[in-house]
């Protein structure tokens, strides 16, 4: 063929075109082939691991549904139903709870919830290892686990108690930083974690735990540990005040005023108008050693005593004004 031809041949319209995807024609359909084939791998792989699945509140046997739809279902406490085979489940809890599978792990957490609820004392051997298990899962990136640990953190507070002293301050740590973060959900699924913890663990036991959080460099769990110190306190009843020193008290509370957040202050201001009540209905909770002062002061006169003058005269100025709105409020 001539040199002329060639050229016309080439002129034609779309021949560039063609023969441009027929030189490149053996690279680009088997990469299009294999970007299908991944892509139908990914969503096998995804409704595998969804199972049954919750999803809102139907169960969902692999269906090919889209994980980005997928949601856990959050069972509350008194929903839950008992488990079907207690000793299998008590043998695989362990397992299940170190699984790297997301779906099974939040099983696993909610039969460690089913065990606290209905056959407590089957898991009261392994409770140390399996709260370690949990704070683990408290660490988790994933908010359905994390969340789903914090209802069982929760769960274990209401059936253990005292029991969960030993092994409190990982678990402690981890539901002050979730209730410290942002996202709301988790947020607040923590916050009633601590409600539960302080309402079931004893404040003589608890309070000393709770004590070095309230200087944490965080703020914000500062701030939610002096609400947790604030809500035990007073579980104490006025014996166990008499008995821990209801001048160590006042010093932490003072020391909580001046705090960064409203949190903190506002636990501080309330926790001293409770103190101030105690005091002035039973001055005799100052120690029997000071016998130099055999009659009572005044609340004025005692936090002037134990404080130095800057915490003595903010505690003053705040539970006067206090007190001083309840009058008129009544």
């Amino acid at each position: 063929m001539s040199e002329t031809a060639l050229r016309d041949l080439n002129a034609i319209p779309g021949s560039e075109k063609k023969n441009e995807s027929s030189s490149k024609g053996s690279i680009t359909k088997p990469l299009a082939g294999n970007a299908n084939e991944n892509q139908e791998e990914c969503q096998k792989k995804a409704t595998a691991a969804l199972g049954a699945l919750s999803i809102n509140g139907a169960e969902v046997a692999n269906t090919g549904v889209e994980i980005g739809i997928a949601e856990v279902e959050y069972i509350e406490s008194e929903n839950l139903n008992d488990l079907e085979d207690v000793d299998t489940s008590l043998k695989t809890l362990v397992t299940g709870l170190e699984s790297k599978d997301w779906v099974l792990l939040c099983e696993a957490l909610n039969n460690v919830r089913r065990f606290s609820i209905f056959h407590k004392e089957a898991m009261l051997d392994m409770l140390g290892d399996v709260i370690s298990l949990v704070v683990r899962s408290l660490k988790n990136p994933r908010s359905a686990v994390c969340k789903t640990a914090i209802m069982t953190s929760a769960d274990i507070f209401n059936a253990y108690n005292d029991l969960v002293v030993d092994s409190l301050d990982p678990l402690l740590l981890q539901l002050l930083l979730k209730s410290s973060q942002d996202k709301r959900f988790v947020c607040e699924a923590a916050e009633r974690a601590l409600v539960a913890m302080t309402t079931w663990v004893s404040p003589p036991l608890l309070l000393p735990k709770l004590q070095p959080y309230l200087k944490n460099k965080n703020p914000r769990v500062r701030a939610k540990a002096s609400m947790c110190f604030c809500r035990s306190v007073p579980r104490l009843g006025v014996e166990g005040i008499k008995a821990y020193g209801i001048d160590k008290f006042i010093q932490t509370a003072a020391s909580q005023l001046s705090d960064q957040l409203p949190e903190s202050r506002e636990a501080a201001r309330i926790l001293l108008l409770e103190l101030q009540t105690v005091y002035e209905k039973f001055n005799d909770l100052t120690p029997a050693s000071v016998s130099e002062h055999p009659e009572p002061s005044s609340w004025e006169n005692f936090c002037q005593s134990k404080l130095s003058p800057l915490s003595a005269q903010a505690v003053l100025r705040v539970t006067s004004i206090s007190r001083e709105g309840l009058v008129m409020g009544s």
